[in-house]
């Protein structure tokens, strides 16, 4: 076995606090729903760049 084996990084964490946060504040600005879309599109921006980072190692 050699000791180059990359482990990935997993983004599940951040995707999920995302949506959560997105959700809280655009219900504190009376539009929960597009604060919950904007989670979801803020996370999985985040989760594809850790991808693609992870790819080129």
């Amino acid at each position: 076995m050699s000791n180059d084996r990359k482990e990935p990084t997993g983004a599940g964490a951040i995707i999920a606090l995302l949506i959560l946060g997105g959700a809280i504040t655009g219900g504190m600005m009376g539009q929960p729903s597009i604060g919950l879309l904007a989670g979801v599109a803020a996370g999985v921006l985040i989760a594809v760049l850790l991808w693609l980072r992870d790819r080129r190692k």
